[in-house]
């Protein structure tokens, strides 16, 4: 591998070139934002990369110091893009939960889940924290194998980039911070277990509803018996989002002594594993949702 040397007094360029040693390849995005830096097909000069007509940011991403340089002598402080596929990567994103959604676990929190659920540790490889909070785990892509781009296929709040995506590279900085190596270890090669997951068919379907025998009175016993039919149908992104409103909703119903806490926990834990939530995204997303309900809940005669 050619090492370029990193400087010209630019942390920007600085951070293109560290990306660049590391073979990916890069190009630019526009200062304080995540978008490419690039003219579009309307404004194509048809020269240079688009010589033989107009090249997207995929085909124009390089390793090249001397195209890095000019890219960066022309915009200063343009963000760091780096094309995944041509670079050999695939990155998993774990996103945080929107703010009106905070209750809800974040996206390493699911990742372990889906670790744990696997038999599997936390695979350790070079980690870039996004402006977010969020996190960005690099792996290299396995031999002779061509991925694209997941949402929320893996778990809820974990996307990965590969062949026609990108990520905003450390270095970068938006209006909502900036992208910093957290981990710098060796970037790994992307765990088979979930190469098989990321390759697999659409999950199946979940089988017949079966819920634990419940006690209570009818009303409670009936919201809870809506609010898992109602989780049991969720859309595949909206699972985790769906249990945590079914719960909530149910929680008053405990905080009012008409059913016992624990067997809403065991009802909806059932069917958010049926729906194919782990067990650990149940318990956590269950408890929160149950515990900011009782929190909230008015009194009956007010209710």
């Amino acid at each position: 591998m050619t090492h370029y040397v990193e400087g010209m007094g630019n942390p920007f360029y600085s951070s293109a070139l560290a990306a660049a040693n590391r073979d990916w390849m890069v190009f630019p995005l526009r200062p304080g934002a995540k978008q490419p830096a690039l003219h579009g097909e309307q404004h194509c000069p048809r020269t240079g990369d688009c010589s033989d007509g107009h090249a997207k940011w995929e085909q124009r991403a390089t390793d090249n110091p001397l195209q890095l340089e000019r890219a960066w002598e022309h915009g200063a402080e343009y963000n760091v893009g780096i094309a995944t596929g041509p670079s050999g990567l695939v990155v998993v994103d774990l996103d945080m939960p929107k703010h009106s959604k905070s209750d809800m676990p974040d996206g390493m929190a699911t990742f372990q889940a889906l670790c744990e659920r696997a038999g599997q540790p936390v695979p350790a490889t070079y980690t870039v924290r996004t402006a977010s909070g969020g996190l960005h785990l690099y792996f290299t892509a396995p031999a002779g194998v061509r991925l694209g781009n997941t949402a929320g296929k893996l778990a809820p709040l974990i996307d990965t980039r590969a062949w026609g995506g990108y990520v905003v590279g450390a270095g970068s900085i938006t209006a909502t911070g900036w992208y910093e190596v957290i981990d710098t270890d060796p970037v790994a090669v992307l765990p088979e277990w979930l190469l098989a997951l990321l390759q697999s068919q659409a999950p199946r379907k979940a089988g017949p509803l079966r819920l634990p025998a419940v006690s209570g009175s009818r009303a409670a016993q009936a919201a809870l018996e809506r609010e898992c039919v109602v989780v049991s149908s969720a859309p595949d992104k909206q699972r985790n989002t769906t249990l945590n409103r079914c719960a909530f909703k149910v929680g008053r119903f405990v905080a009012w002594g008409d059913i016992p806490r624990h067997e809403v926990e065991e009802a909806f834990q059932a069917v958010g594993e049926a729906r194919g939530l782990t067990a650990a995204e149940c318990r956590a997303t269950i408890r929160s949702a149950l515990d900011c309900s009782i929190r909230k809940a008015r009194p009956r005669d007010a209710a």
